[in-house]
């Protein structure tokens, strides 16, 4: 089985206040990616390195209030509405895998029902909570594996931003490594202790940058 980070998910209240946050700190204007009809959610999309995507998302105005099902990542939650008003958050971080079965079968934890999605001629299987929830609060992460061919990072607009680590803070800092080790993801992640925390160490046009 090959794990590796596949893209990284800041949140935003909408998709103009999230792009105009990140130029701020990033010194970027990541670009309009697309929508997500399963889900009622758009986003904009760039290269963060290494065949990885950062993935800026929010709930899309223009589409069905009601989707049918509960958002991913939380998005219809009302804490994290109110989070997000104040400002783009980091909300998950979402691993490749060639063998979704393989990783939902050893897996200690629930993460999810697989859902299939499609964008034109794209498809991939992503593991997503019923419920909308996220793992541990987003500290575990989401499972994706696409379809053949190449990762859709290769068709994204590299503006020199690149993912440089995972940081993951919890109470218990052995009880998540060990969940993250049955998952064979530890080596993808830093872990240290204290309240439960999710955030991204990102380098860009204007440095090194935090993003929580």
């Amino acid at each position: 089985m090959h794990n590796k980070i596949d893209h990284f998910a800041i949140g935003a209240d909408t998709l103009d206040q999230g792009v105009a946050a990140m130029e701020a700190k990033l010194g970027v204007i990541v670009p309009r990616g697309g929508k997500h009809d399963a889900m009622s959610t758009h986003n904009c999309v760039m290269q963060s390195g290494n065949e990885s995507f950062f993935e800026l998302i929010a709930i899309d105005p223009d589409a069905s209030a009601d989707p049918g099902r509960t958002r991913w990542f939380t998005l219809d939650e009302p804490a994290t509405k109110a989070r997000l008003a104040e400002r783009p958050r980091a909300l998950c971080w979402v691993v490749g895998t060639d063998d979704l079965d393989a990783v939902i079968a050893a897996s200690p934890v629930d993460l999810g029902e697989v859902v299939l999605f499609t964008r034109g001629e794209r498809s991939w299987r992503l593991t997503v909570p019923k419920d909308g929830s996220l793992p541990m609060g987003g500290l575990l992460p989401a499972f994706i594996e696409w379809s053949p061919g190449p990762h859709p990072s290769t068709g994204q607009q590299d503006l020199g931003v690149r993912l440089e680590s995972v940081h993951l803070s919890h109470p218990d800092p052995d009880h998540l490594l060990g969940i993250l080790k049955a998952l064979q993801v530890d080596h993808l992640a830093e872990i240290s202790a204290g309240d439960p925390a999710l955030s991204f160490a990102v380098t860009s046009p204007i440095g090194l940058v935090i993003l929580d």
